[in-house]
């Protein structure tokens, strides 16, 4: 673990919180824990924590929704944008408000109606704000596979909106604060400190057991609309699968068995053994509608994956068509696109890239910006004044510890200006060649370019005899591991035969 004083201290004007890199240690640890930022368990939410992954909390309020409405209030707009907008897309909104319609009138109050928004982001999220708002993302939507698992998301959110846990949270907050400061205030510092970190755990498990309160609310719920109780367990044992997925692309171990008891959330076994103890109460495996064959006709044609106007990822290579540039990351290097930043990591894990921009006045040069001290460690030997595809830019190299970085700021156009940093415990003269090809690569868009960029969408396949895993996962258009992603978007557990007929879900260009 790094435990060296700030390296890095960026100040860019169109940059949020989440950007603000503090220590090398927390980068190194933001792009470990990225792959779990985005495969949060259905009610976690966005907050904002400086430079920690995108995983806010939002009040676990939710829906018993008759149709769509676009949210009117400050507070609703900015939750909005910050998943990327609205998605709209006819045949998914009228299914999701059929499902919660059901829902709805399977409820404590069935005459109170709530409005969903389905969100443009590829993280598998929901979420419901008091006091009539569900949220979904469609990247939610393309990993669940029939009616009922998109039914249990929602039921649980209803669960969290029936037992206010919102408003308990609030207060449980308010209350622990008070007793933090009440502490510091009497005794000291170090004692505040101290009982601070109690009610942080204290409050970590008020916040698990509401999650299960909510899951067995949301299964008596769906089961008497009239679905499969069961889907509940089966999508939290699919989110445990996308979140090993993903720490194995990014080379980092994941034990989701593992208690951890300052999660905001309960391990996922656990829930999956508490939903399934729930839903046997109403029947065996097989009681309920699953609706699966007309889901997947609904969602036939959904964008998957990044929305191309945010900026497009094939393989090593990050386009951004919108804002007019491309770069290829090194060999091995999987990428993962935020509002704030590219992040990447090479497989393994041990080395890591970011990307993001800032605002810099014209008047500045590029040398006195990457000396004026937003990185500590830097080598002023290093200082190196270069030409990237006809941009002015600048390069370097920090050290702090055990980790070596590499640096170049790029001034792309204006006052914007480019920053590309690579962490690599040793900078030996093969990384020093791979990291400057990158570096090399960021250039302009074309237009031809731009017009090529489009998006990934879900498409519905019908197996043929003799289609299996393999044959099928081979026409994913997704670079890292596709047979696995065709496994996890369809809920097999193991490579092998399909059965002839049945529907399946492929990415498709």
């Amino acid at each position: 673990m790094l435990r060296q004083k700030l390296l890095i201290r960026p100040r860019s004007l169109d940059e949020g919180p989440h950007s603000m890199i503090r220590s090398q240690r927390r980068f190194w640890l933001l792009l470990a824990a990225l792959a779990f930022a985005l495969a949060l368990a259905a009610c976690a939410a966005m907050e904002d924590q400086g430079d920690k992954p995108i995983t806010v909390d939002v009040p676990s309020a939710a829906p018993r929704t008759l149709g769509l409405e676009t949210p009117a209030s400050a507070e609703n707009q900015k939750m909005v944008a910050a998943f990327g907008g609205e998605y709209h897309d006819p045949a998914v909104e009228h299914f999701v408000n059929d499902i919660l319609l059901k829902l709805a009138k399977a409820g404590e109050d069935p005459e109170q109606p709530y409005h969903v928004t389905l969100l443009n982001s590829p993280v598998v999220n929901a979420f419901a704000m008091a006091p009539d708002h569900i949220y979904i993302t469609r990247g939610l939507l393309a990993l669940a596979n029939d009616a009922s698992e998109v039914a249990a998301v929602m039921a649980h959110e209803i669960g969290h909106i029936t037992a206010r846990h919102a408003a308990l949270r609030a207060e449980e907050e308010k209350r622990a604060a008070l007793i933090t400061q009440a502490a510091a205030v009497i005794e000291s510092r170090q004692k505040g400190e101290e009982v601070e970190a109690v009610e942080r755990r204290t409050l970590a498990s008020f916040s698990r057991q509401q999650e299960l309160d909510a899951d067995e609310i949301g299964i008596r719920v769906m089961a008497k609309a009239g679905y499969d109780p069961y889907a509940a367990s089966r999508f939290l044992t699919t989110l445990g699968r996308d979140a090993e997925l993903r720490a194995s692309l990014f080379g980092q171990g994941s034990d989701v068995s593992k208690p951890d008891l300052l999660a905001t959330h309960p391990s996922t076994p656990e829930r999956v053994a508490r939903a399934s103890q729930v839903a046997a109460q109403f029947g065996p495996p097989g009681t309920g509608i699953t609706d699966r064959t007309a889901y997947l006709a609904a969602i036939d044609g959904m964008m998957y994956g990044d929305d191309p106007a945010d900026g497009s990822i094939r393989g090593t290579t990050f386009i951004h068509p919108r804002l007019g540039f491309l770069f290829t990351a090194p060999d091995g290097f999987v990428l993962e696109n935020s509002a704030q930043a590219i992040l990447g990591v090479k497989t393994g894990g041990r080395e890591a890239l970011r990307l993001d921009s800032v605002r810099l006045d014209a008047s500045m040069t590029l040398e006195t910006y990457i000396s004026s001290g937003w990185i500590e460690g830097l080598l002023p030997s290093s200082v190196e004044t270069l030409e990237v595809n006809g941009m002015q830019a600048v390069t370097a190299s920090a050290r702090a510890g055990e980790w070596n970085f590499r640096v170049a700021v790029i001034r792309f156009a204006g006052d914007q200006v480019y920053r590309m940093i690579f962490a690599i415990r040793s900078l030996d003269a093969d990384a020093e060649k791979r990291f400057r090809t990158s570096i090399e690569s960021f250039r302009k868009t074309t237009p031809e370019e731009v017009q090529d960029v489009k998006p990934l969408r879900i498409v519905i396949v019908t197996a043929q005899p003799g289609d299996n895993v393999e044959s099928l996962s081979n026409k994913m258009a997704v670079a890292d591991h596709p047979l696995e992603h065709f496994e996890l978007i369809n809920g097999l557990m193991a490579p092998g035969p399909l059965t002839a007929g049945q529907h399946y879900k492929i990415v498709a260009d």
